[in-house]
């Protein structure tokens, strides 16, 4: 396993009673990839980025982010080294402002130390404004800035998570979790993400994304990884991981009786839907859950 990478795994394992949810996990992300993990549900996907981001702690193994174990520590540690994650449902303080909710994502302000506000006001109000400028230019970036000043509950669901991807864009990581950006989401809006995640990459912000969708991620991803009960079943471009037949008995079971590989070797779509091509959209191809 290639260990300069910006965020390595090695031998990763978390227990739930009797149960390993992730079971010997190895990997090296690169800096700047746009990396996909994959797996039918309960491979163990979410569980890993719940321990990547400090929401379980590993029952063993290490996790470095940029050459410091951050394996076990807080998510509060593991923001403020530079791992932002983002959630398959958002959930933003429904009645703070659009604007406030980014505004509360960098860690360490002032602000939120009592003495401070009496001692340094100025200070205070002067981390703010930039705070704010900071929260004004990301929602400018996801197209959400006519809205900054209304509550957070009057977003649709896909204006949701473009908060959230504005939200931990201003505390500037160097590595973003993403799960399942295009679940609910519509044609229109999840385009816009597809969009924004690309420009943030070239950029050089560094993504790890779980994802159904997989005009998304073969549009978006490489390396594409493959989760199933746990294990890291392969890993490579997204080409390539659809057409082995490991992955084909992961998620459908016989692989003979599949039907994955069309007679030019091409990856069809799995799990029924027609794919569109190019740049995703909610009705591209979705893997079973």
């Amino acid at each position: 396993m290639n260990d300069d990478g910006l965020l390595v795994a090695h031998e990763l394992n978390k227990d739930f009673g009797g149960h390993r949810a992730v079971d010997g996990l190895s990997f090296s992300l690169a800096r700047g990839a746009i990396g996909g993990l994959i797996g039918p549900n309960g491979a163990g996907k979410t569980t890993l980025f719940n321990c990547l981001a400090g929401h379980l702690k590993p029952s063993s193994g290490t996790v470095t982010l940029d050459g410091q174990p951050i394996g076990g520590a807080s998510p509060s540690r593991i923001f403020s080294a530079g791992l932002a994650r983002t959630f398959q449902i958002p959930r933003p303080f429904p009645q703070m402002s659009v604007i406030e909710n980014v505004m509360v994502a960098p860690t360490g302000q002032l602000g939120e130390t009592f003495w401070a506000n009496w001692l340094r006001p100025r200070a205070v109000a002067a981390q703010e404004r930039r705070t704010r400028d900071a929260a004004r230019h990301w929602l400018d970036f996801v197209g959400l800035s006519a809205l900054q000043d209304q509550p957070a509950r009057v977003l649709s669901g896909g204006q949701r998570k473009l908060l959230e991807l504005a939200r931990v864009m201003v505390a500037e990581p160097k590595l973003v979790l993403l799960d399942e950006p295009g679940a609910g989401v519509n044609p229109a809006l999840l385009d816009q993400i597809v969009d924004k995640v690309g420009v943030l990459n070239r950029q050089g912000v560094t993504f790890l994304i779980i994802e159904h969708n997989m005009d998304l991620v073969m549009t978006l991803c490489n390396p594409v990884m493959v989760m199933a009960q746990g294990k890291l079943l392969v890993s490579g471009d997204a080409a390539s991981v659809l057409r082995d037949p490991r992955v084909v008995e992961a998620y459908l079971g016989d692989v003979d009786d599949a039907g994955d590989v069309d007679g030019s070797g091409s990856a069809r779509p799995v799990g029924g839907a027609s794919g569109t091509g190019g740049t995703p959209g909610a009705q591209g191809t979705a893997v079973p859950a």
